[in-house]
């Protein structure tokens, strides 16, 4: 049976969401809990105080910003494939995360703030050139998810922060998600690929589970932009990505993966 003995903090705005944060920089932060309740049941993670956001006014909605779109951070998955605007991209990546009831509680700040590896929307955000609004009592700052993640299981926020939304820009191109799993539903990703791919001028190949963190293929990209057989961007993307064997797969396999979906997508794209 789950017991926590933690003091619990609901705030009703975000501006209390952000002083309580200013004044328990320690407190483990819980948007909808899909991580924290598993660890808080393995005995892994054992908080004395925690802020909950769950329901926090101005940080579950969709609207449209000057030049694209802007996210609240807590917008649950189920969210997301519900919104008739919500990009096909993202739509794509929520409708892969557990199932139905992690969905329904699975957070967009949650997915990128936990960090892991494996997170299933963290290329999306690469290849949707998202910024990330970052909230303190100080102020707010916009950070690029290009530089938000710094390693494993570090991120580009201060103890004080809060994530608060996401801006996405409106962009146009061929656009692709793929995640490879043991399952189609409630299984950890082994690889994950977000593309955007305009021909002739931009290509992002970006990728999750072959990294510490997200990552982008830039030699891959450029070769693609240049008009480089399909074959070297192929052997480009093998050659940058750098995953682990780990307990859902092995390096060689992943490799193989990243490279044959890559393959699949740019052969499936008319040609000019």
């Amino acid at each position: 049976m789950l017991r926590c003995e933690a003091e619990l903090f609901r705030p009703r705005t975000l501006d209390e969401a952000l002083r309580m944060r200013a004044e328990m920089p320690d407190a483990t932060v819980l948007a909808g809990g899909t991580d924290i309740m598993v660890y808080l049941e393995a005995g892994v993670l054992k908080p004395t105080r925690i802020i909950d956001l769950w329901g926090c006014p101005g940080m579950r909605e969709l609207r449209f910003a000057t030049g694209g779109q802007l996210y609240g951070a807590g917008l649950t998955c189920t969210d997301v494939l519900r919104s008739m605007h919500a990009h096909p991209l993202l739509r794509d990546a929520a409708a892969t995360v557990g199932a139905a009831q992690i969905q329904n509680r699975a957070t967009l700040g949650g997915n990128i703030c936990n960090s892991s590896p494996a997170g299933d929307t963290l290329p999306v955000w690469l290849a949707l050139k998202a910024e990330f609004e970052i909230g303190c009592v100080r102020g707010f700052r916009r950070v690029p998810a290009a530089t938000f993640w710094r390693g494993y299981k570090r991120i580009d926020m201060q103890p004080d922060e809060l994530l608060v939304a996401i801006r996405v820009p409106a962009l146009t191109g061929h656009m692709h998600f793929r995640k490879v799993g043991t399952r189609m539903a409630q299984a950890i990703s082994k690889v994950i690929f977000a593309g955007r791919y305009v021909q002739g001028k931009e290509a992002c190949l970006a990728f999750g589970a072959v990294a510490p963190i997200p990552m982008r293929c830039a030699a891959a990209e450029a070769a693609l932009v240049a008009g480089a057989p399909i074959d070297e961007v192929v052997r480009l993307v093998e050659s940058e990505i750098v995953p682990i064997d780990d307990v859902r797969s092995t390096a060689v396999y992943r490799k193989k993966v990243a490279g044959r979906i890559v393959r699949r997508w740019l052969e499936s794209l008319p040609r000019a």
